[in-house]
């Protein structure tokens, strides 16, 4: 009979331990199962130029970041400068994977105004208006980067806004790391 009672006090302690152990982790730390391996393939417009292409095969022999964002995602807005000081300061490679994005004016029309207002700091602009290549790459929202090595393995993935920390405990480190390590 006393057992009856003690289950909902036990039930409520697993509860408890449960929301203490998601409060416990950091929620942009979302795991990828990309990391260690290579990186999703894909071959899409580029923005400014829809008659040629940029793919995962262009990048190869080069540490890299690809981006993914779009015009209409506000937390894109607030990481850009970040970004954009990051790949002016350590001159790093990066794709921005313009996700599902398009104007109604004109081909990638809002995206072309956000990078003409915000600058743009990318080595090139993949159109993904479909969303096709952010699913291969298992994109759960936007910004999304990863980092990829010379052998084009995925290296890291970063869910949501880089922010400044991030960059100069995490990004920085590893992107050194990387251009060390040999082809």
């Amino acid at each position: 009979m006393k057992v009856k009672f003690l289950i909902p006090l036990v039930a409520f302690m697993a509860l408890v331990g449960l929301m203490l152990f998601g409060l416990s982790n950091d929620p942009k730390l979302i795991p990828s199962p990309f990391v260690g391996k290579p990186a999703p393939q894909f071959s899409l417009p580029r923005l400014n130029n829809p008659d040629e292409t940029i793919s995962v095969n262009d990048m190869k022999g080069k540490v890299w970041i690809l981006n993914l964002w779009a015009s209409w995602c506000v937390s894109c807005r607030a990481e850009h400068a970040v970004l954009s000081k990051l790949i002016a300061e350590e001159k790093i490679p990066t794709i921005g994977l313009n996700y599902k994005d398009y104007g109604t004016e004109d081909y990638g029309d809002d995206a072309k105004k956000w990078l003409a207002t915000l600058g743009n700091p990318y080595y090139a602009v993949a159109v993904d208006t479909k969303g096709m290549a952010g699913i291969d790459w298992g994109v759960v929202g936007v910004p999304e980067t990863f980092v990829m090595d010379k052998k084009g393995i995925v290296r890291y993935k970063f869910t949501g806004p880089v922010y400044q920390k991030a960059v100069d405990e995490t990004l920085i480190p590893l992107i050194k790391k990387l251009r060390e390590e040999a082809l």
